[in-house]
């Protein structure tokens, strides 16, 4: 009975030390906290989306991860991942990376914006010479089956070690702005 009355004891001390913020807090945010989704906003961004721009078709993957510790920002959080593939107007897969685990994805939320409400994601892909940039995307409609997608690359350096050097045009895995629809 002793016993049975520590764990309950040391249950409750440690949960009600925890700290949990929403994810749409916009100050610092201590180490070991937890960002949470507490408003559930996540899981409407989940699923399959579908885009077609130039002469491509993109079908990106969104997921939620949760309560999963932050090496950069020090403490737990949920957020999205995005994993993509690319095909041509033939139907040929110019890339894919929907196979590698949720820990490798290239596209990982950073999350939502202050000034413009939007949902922020980081695209680092070590395939093509870590090009990477900055990805805002926000619901056009109330039905939330649209999705609006912009892509601000950063200015990326390619070196002679990259494999597209000189290859002209680069290859772009993903559009600069696109209207994505979920399926």
């Amino acid at each position: 009975m002793k016993n049975i009355f520590l764990i309950i004891l040391l249950n409750t001390t440690i949960s009600c030390t925890a700290q949990i913020y929403s994810l749409r807090t916009f100050t610092d945010i201590p180490e070991n906290a937890y960002e949470k989704d507490i408003s559930n906003e996540l899981p409407a961004y989940e699923g399959i989306w579908k885009g077609v721009w130039g002469n491509k078709t993109i079908f990106i993957n969104f997921k939620k991860i949760t309560n999963k510790y932050d090496q950069h920002f020090k403490y737990y959080r949920d957020y999205l991942i995005g994993k993509f593939k690319v095909l041509d107007s033939n139907g040929n897969l110019l890339f894919d990376n929907t196979n590698l685990t949720d820990d490798k994805a290239k596209i990982y939320g950073s999350g939502f914006r202050k000034t413009d409400d939007k949902y922020s994601l980081i695209y680092i892909d070590n395939d093509l010479c870590f090009t990477s940039g900055n990805i805002r995307i926000n619901f056009t409609d109330s039905t939330k089956t649209k999705l609006n997608w912009n892509l601000y690359l950063d200015s990326n350096m390619i070196t002679d070690e990259c494999p597209y050097y000189n290859t002209v045009p680069f290859p772009e895995a993903l559009p600069k702005e696109i209207l994505l629809t979920k399926q």
